[in-house]
């Protein structure tokens, strides 16, 4: 198979340039401070039980998946999450590969305006340009995704930043050692290991295991894909994560909240 990641990355850079324009952190600054704040995606993912944390994703397809719930409401499944007891969701707003779209969040963050526990958000896609970090924080979302195999250092700090001007959190997410080492070197407070490899879609949670325990004590842990069982998840827990980010499993199920608590 083809490296898929770079395939994305480049569609990803294609279908953002028609809206770069230069973001400045002081627009993101300003944008935050005449905005509400959004509940905290890294203090939500510190759970005082010690149990693993649960970020559960709204996913309608993926590559190596195809579709796996084409026509859901983002809003009802997030929903159907709140009510489980997920701590943090992700929604994918990637509509080429995954099916989603920017609305999708902007829906999901204002269902839970009104709720006394808003569950905070991770806008899922494929960073490239602060313009994307503006269109999250005006969305409601708390995080950004940063995937360092795909960005350059100068972009990863570009995000970053603005992404911290903005009044966010960042997700950085690694698979390899070298990454690792490039994620801590930029200072990352959230590091997650995709144990799924974006390049040939095939998934090995062996990878969490090798990583995890390498993470700075200080960094918030988490294990992305392959977490199917709450076998899965003890394995997660056993090798340091702090959290699981879970998507398939979870928006398949008939009985989400029994899934969630069993990774718990």
């Amino acid at each position: 198979m083809a490296d898929k990641l770079t395939e994305i990355m480049a569609w990803k850079r294609k279908e953002v340039a028609p809206r770069m324009r230069d973001v400045s952190l002081e627009e993101l600054s300003t944008l935050n401070a005449g905005l509400p704040s959004p509940p905290s995606f890294i203090s939500a993912l510190r759970r005082p039980d010690q149990n693993l944390a649960v970020i559960a994703e709204i996913k309608r397809k993926s590559p190596s998946a195809g579709e796996i719930a084409p026509g859901i409401d983002a809003p009802t499944q997030a929903a159907r999450y709140q009510s489980a007891g997920a701590d943090c969701l992700s929604v994918l707003t990637d509509t080429k590969f995954f099916g989603g779209t920017l609305t999708d969040l902007k829906d999901v963050t204002h269902s839970f305006e009104s709720c006394p526990t808003a569950v905070p958000c991770l806008r899922k896609d494929f960073m490239v340009h602060p313009i994307q970090v503006r269109e999250a924080r005006e969305s409601g979302a708390s995080a950004i995704l940063i995937i360092v195999r795909a960005l350059s250092d100068h972009e990863i700090r570009w995000l970053y930043q603005s992404a911290n001007a903005a009044g966010l959190d960042s997700l950085f997410e690694v698979h390899a050692e070298d990454e690792l080492e490039r994620a801590v070197a930029h200072e990352a407070k959230i590091i997650g290991v995709n144990n799924r490899d974006l390049a040939i879609f095939k998934t090995d949670i062996g990878l969490s295991e090798k990583l995890i325990p390498q993470f700075p004590t200080s960094v918030v842990a988490l294990s992305e894909s392959g977490i199917h069982t709450a076998a899965d998840a003890a394995r997660a827990k056993a090798c340091g994560a702090h959290g699981v980010l879970v998507g398939e499993s979870l928006m398949k199920s008939n009985d989400p909240a029994g899934l969630l608590e069993s990774f718990r």
